[in-house]
C-alpha cells in the first residue's frame, strides 16, 4: 500500500472498520435475540396470492388412478380494529380463484371466477363464498386465536392449516424452537373415526435483513394401527419454511409442502401417493412499502 496516499489509506481503513463494525452489530443483534410480533394497524388491508398444488396416485388390484388439482387465489385480510394490547380484529376473504382438475378417468375441469363462464358441477357453491368475510379471528400479538367465527362454512386447508402463524413469546435467538399441538379428527367413509394428535414444531432458522425465516415441520403423536386412516392423515402432515417481517410484523411468504405415500389401505396390493404444495405471498398492504 505504499504507493497510496496517507489520507486514501486512512479512509480505506476506515470504511473497512466501520464495515466490520456493522457486521459485528448484527451479528450481536442476531445472538441477542428478536422479538417476533404481530404489528396489525386498524383499517389496513393485507392481500396476499395463493397457489395450491395437489396430486394424489392410487393403486388398487394393479390398477393406478392419478387426480390432480391446481387452485391459484387472490386473498386478504382486514383489520377491523386494534385494542391497546395489540389484540387484532381480523376478517378473512377469497377475492377470487382459479382452479382445475385433471383425472385419469374424466378428463380435465377448469374454471375461473374472473370469467364469465357458470361454474362447472361440483364448483357451484364456490361463487357464493367469493368477496365475502368467511371468518373473523381476534388474534393477540403473538398469533394466539382468541375468538374465532366462521361466517361461511368452509372446509378446513389440508396443507398449513393454521391460518395465523403462531409466533414464541418473548425474545428469541436463531435456533430457538416452540411448538403448536392440533387434534385433527381422521375419519374413513363408512369406517372408523379416530382423534388424533399431532404437533407443529416451529424453528428460527435465521435473521436475514430484518427478515426471521422459520422452519415448521408436523410430528403424529397418536399411534397408528390402521392404513385406512394413515392414508386420510397423509394431507395433514406437512412441513415448511415462513418469512417474517419483523419491522411490519406481518408474514411475507409462507411455503408448506407434503410428499408422502400409505400402503395396504384397502388390500395388501394397495398403496396412495399424496403430493402438494401450498404458496401464499404478500403483494400489497395498504399501509406499508411494498413486501420484501
Amino acid at each position: 500500500m505504499s504507493g497510496i496516499p496517507p489520507v486514501h489509506r486512512m479512509q480505506r481503513w476506515t470504511g473497512l472498520a466501520l464495515v466490520a463494525c456493522c457486521s459485528a452489530l448484527s451479528l450481536q443483534a442476531e445472538e441477542a435475540g428478536v422479538r417476533l410480533e404481530y404489528r396489525f394497524r386498524a383499517g389496513e388491508r393485507l392481500s396476499m396470492e395463493v397457489a395450491h398444488r395437489a396430486l394424489t396416485e392410487t393403486t388398487i388390484a394393479g390398477t393406478t388412478q392419478s387426480t390432480e388439482t391446481a387452485t391459484d387465489s387472490t386473498k386478504h385480510w382486514t383489520v377491523l380494529s386494534v385494542d391497546p394490547e395489540g389484540q387484532a380484529t381480523l376478517e378473512h376473504a377469497v377475492d377470487d380463484v382459479t382452479m382445475m382438475s385433471r383425472s385419469s378417468d374424466r378428463g380435465q375441469v377448469r374454471w375461473s371466477s374472473t370469467g364469465d363462464a357458470p361454474p362447472p358441477p361440483g364448483y357451484e357453491g364456490v361463487r357464493q363464498s367469493l368477496g365475502v368475510p368467511l371468518a373473523r379471528l381476534v388474534i393477540d400479538r403473538s398469533g394466539r386465536v382468541i375468538q374465532r367465527r366462521d361466517l361461511v362454512p368452509s372446509p378446513p386447508s389440508n396443507t398449513g392449516d393454521l391460518m395465523v402463524v403462531p409466533l414464541p413469546d418473548g425474545t428469541v435467538a436463531a435456533g430457538a424452537e416452540w411448538t403448536v399441538p392440533q387434534e385433527v379428527v381422521v375419519e374413513v367413509p363408512n369406517g372408523p373415526r379416530r382423534a388424533v394428535r399431532t404437533r407443529l414444531r416451529y424453528r428460527l432458522d435465521a435473521i436475514e435483513d430484518d427478515v426471521a425465516v422459520i422452519d415448521v415441520d408436523t410430528t403424529v403423536l397418536t399411534p397408528l394401527d390402521d392404513p385406512r386412516l394413515e392414508a386420510r392423515l397423509l394431507e395433514r402432515i406437512w412441513n415448511g419454511k415462513i418469512r417474517f417481517d419483523i419491522a411490519s410484523g406481518r408474514v411475507i411468504k409462507r411455503t408448506t409442502g407434503v410428499d408422502r405415500r400409505a400402503v395396504g389401505f384397502s388390500g395388501p396390493e394397495s398403496s396412495v401417493h399424496y403430493k402438494a404444495s401450498l404458496e401464499e405471498t404478500l403483494v400489497k398492504s395498504s399501509a406499508d412499502s411494498p413486501p420484501r
